[in-house]
């Protein structure tokens, strides 16, 4: 059996783990320190809920079981006191349109200062071009943010970010 046949047949949760490993290995390397747990069940830890200002912890209400980002975290740089968000969408699918709006929802929820849609497959050609000729709007979140598409093959050994990885500038 080919590896692309066995990793159409693993769960989209199987990549939660490996994704987090991965993530955590890059933001111990761009940031101060940063915090990243799995919330695709719902469940978000009192280390995450300090984090949400009381007028805003109206999100919870909508980050109901079926509803909530399958990653969620913050970072924080050596010089500020202050977190920026984190959140992760995962398919083990060819990205859609609609998990562009699902991920910018979650994005906006939290005022995601990273927000990324993370496949086990390429991202679709026709979703380039789309977000080429809707640009910036298509990928855009408030306060001049963006998703970011990335490509997660081989456990993290192959992975492609559209347009760019948004950690590269990142300085602790």
């Amino acid at each position: 059996m080919n590896t692309a046949t066995d990793q159409n047949r693993k769960l989209e949760r199987d990549f939660y783990e490996p994704v987090k490993n991965w993530l955590d290995k890059i933001l111990a390397e761009k940031f101060a320190s940063h915090h990243l747990e799995v919330t695709a069940n719902g469940s978000f830890s009192n280390i995450i809920q300090k984090q949400i200002a009381d007028h805003r912890d109206l999100i919870f209400a909508f980050l109901k079981k079926d509803a909530a980002p399958d990653l969620t975290g913050f970072v924080k740089k050596t010089d500020s006191l202050s977190r920026e968000f984190l959140i992760v969408e995962m398919k083990n699918e060819p990205i859609k349109l609609d998990d562009i709006y699902q991920t910018r929802k979650y994005a906006e929820l939290f005022d995601a200062r990273y927000a990324l849609l993370i496949s086990t497959h390429e991202v679709p050609e026709k979703i380039i071009r789309l977000a080429r000729v809707m640009f910036p709007y298509l990928l855009a979140i408030p306060a001049y943010k963006k998703v970011t598409l990335v490509h997660f093959g081989k456990d993290g050994a192959d992975v492609s970010w559209f347009e760019s990885d948004p950690f590269a500038e990142a300085v602790k």
